[in-house]
């Protein structure tokens, strides 16, 4: 029988669209309590201090209208919401990289780098949640892999992610490592581009090869 510490197998998961969740599948996955509940992924949406510069209602409502929950038919959303049988667990944010307009002032993400900010065609991975309860069992690897079919179905020419280091027995709080792990994005055929701070590094794939096949 399997512990409730073992990681998920795949044949109980499937990842779909924030659009196809519905309203309380994300809040249950977001929670209210910690970082990811009171962040509701705002971190790179607002262009200011998102502590400062946003309530919790207003984060909140930001969130449910960026994932166009609830609504099967529409055409776009900013992530996708991993459900383990019938139970939401998780949630890993991808859209194209001018979605996040925080991401054009921070510096870590274009040190050492010569590219056009506001290119559309270029996504981004920037916020992974696990529901308590789901957490140290693995579900960032499989919610990292479907990022790249999203993207690449839906006409992207690369994608980025901005990952930490993580290394054994140093310990990274859970809002720090909302970005995601190198390991993760490794294992999803990400390449390490840039290597900007010490726990910090930038992760692409391009798929300008392979545009137009699935």
């Amino acid at each position: 029988m399997a512990s409730v510490n073992d990681p998920i197998a795949a044949d109980r998961l499937t990842v779909v669209p924030a659009n196809e969740a519905s309203w309380d599948d994300i809040t249950a996955v977001f929670g209210t309590r910690d970082y990811a509940g009171r962040c509701r992924c705002q971190r790179f949406k607002v262009a200011g201090w998102v502590w400062r510069d946003t309530t919790q209602d207003q984060r909140s409502e930001m969130l449910r209208t960026q994932t166009r929950c609830d609504d099967p038919d529409a055409t776009s959303t900013s992530g996708l919401v991993a459900y383990v049988e019938d139970e939401p667990a998780g949630w890993v944010a991808v859209e194209p990289r001018t979605a996040y307009p925080k991401l054009r002032t921070t510096r870590v993400p274009w040190k050492d780098r010569d590219e056009d900010k506001g290119d559309e065609d270029v996504w981004a991975v920037t916020c992974f949640v696990v529901r308590k309860g789901y957490r140290g069992r693995g579900l960032t690897y499989p919610l990292a892999l479907a990022t790249v079919d999203f993207a690449r179905q839906r006409g992207a020419k690369a994608l980025e992610a901005y990952p930490m280091i993580t290394r054994p027995g140093l310990e990274i709080t859970w809002g720090e490592l909302h970005v995601g792990a190198r390991q993760v994005f490794q294992d999803a055929g990400f390449d390490e581009i840039t290597h900007p701070t010490t726990r910090r590094v930038v992760m692409r794939i391009d798929f300008d090869h392979d545009l137009g096949t699935s």
